[in-house]
């Protein structure tokens, strides 16, 4: 969430009183991580000393026995500094589908990551296939400044998908950096295959199903682009460079990577 927009999105909060809302290829492990990650309490999350799932965790956490489409488990959660919007609703704030906010302002249903940050997350019991097309959609909260769609304000994430937990295959993200970004990112298009930067339209309220790229919004991947085939794990690194805080400023908890929610188009299990 952008500093000279997120007054807007706070009085908008409060207005609807509404709750809060590298290149491609494959790598091996999870990657450094940031002092102060968590992994979410409670059977809804399990991780191993290396932050990836251990034999057995999706398993546990589906015990249920009921195929979502959405995220069920936060195996990881690696905040920065100025990050926490969203906090107190974690993990259930990126569970479930996402609440779209159009064009005109951001979701508030989201978790700030703050710059640098990153979580992994799984749909046990169920998994991402490849089909034709997009595979799954991510969403997070960008929305078009003045209403011009050529103006988007956007904080990207750099998207990987993983069979195991351990070896990754990485959607190419690479916005250019720029320290004077009018809206407080220090990035700017091109966006490539980040996620982050296209609105979302889908929510509750509207009955626009986000499962459907075509009208659902959002950042949509095909493992096919990664070469996979079948995939258990989704992991989004922050690529903002947004300052912490600002001269002059308190110190913020929105920093970064806003995640509303992630869904599977084709399921394992539909």
């Amino acid at each position: 969430m952008a500093r000279p927009v997120r007054g807007a999105l706070v009085v908008a909060a409060l207005l609807v009183a509404t709750a809060c809302g590298s290149n491609g290829g494959s790598s091996s492990g999870q990657g450094d991580e940031a002092d102060g990650s968590t992994a979410a309490d409670g059977p809804s999350s399990s991780t191993g000393d290396d932050g990836s799932a251990p034999d057995g965790a999706d398993a546990e956490a589906g015990a249920a026995g009921v195929a979502s489409r959405f995220v069920t488990n936060v195996v990881h959660f690696n905040p920065t500094d100025c990050a926490g919007f969203g906090r107190p609703r974690f993990p259930e704030v990126v569970e479930g589908p996402p609440v779209g906010g159009g064009t005109g302002h951001g979701s508030l249903d989201v978790l700030s990551f703050g710059s640098g940050g990153s979580i992994v997350v799984s749909f046990a019991p169920n998994a991402i296939i490849d089909g034709p097309g997009t595979d799954f959609i991510v969403f997070e909260n960008p929305f078009w400044i003045g209403g011009s769609s050529s103006n988007v304000y956007a904080e990207p994430g750099e998207v990987s998908v993983s069979d195991d937990g351990t070896t990754w295959h990485t959607f190419p993200c690479n916005p250019t950096f720029d320290p004077g970004a009018a809206d407080g990112t220090g990035t700017a298009p091109p966006y490539g295959a980040c996620a982050g930067w296209h609105v979302v339209y889908s929510t509750p309220q509207n009955g626009i199903s986000p499962f459907d790229p075509a009208v659902a919004g959002g950042d949509p991947f095909d493992l096919a682009q990664v070469g996979l085939k079948h995939a258990r794990y989704v992991r989004i690194v922050d690529r903002t460079d947004e300052v912490c805080p600002e001269a002059g400023a308190s110190k913020p908890d929105t920093n970064g990577f806003d995640l509303d929610a992630v869904a599977i188009v084709h399921a394992e299990l539909p």
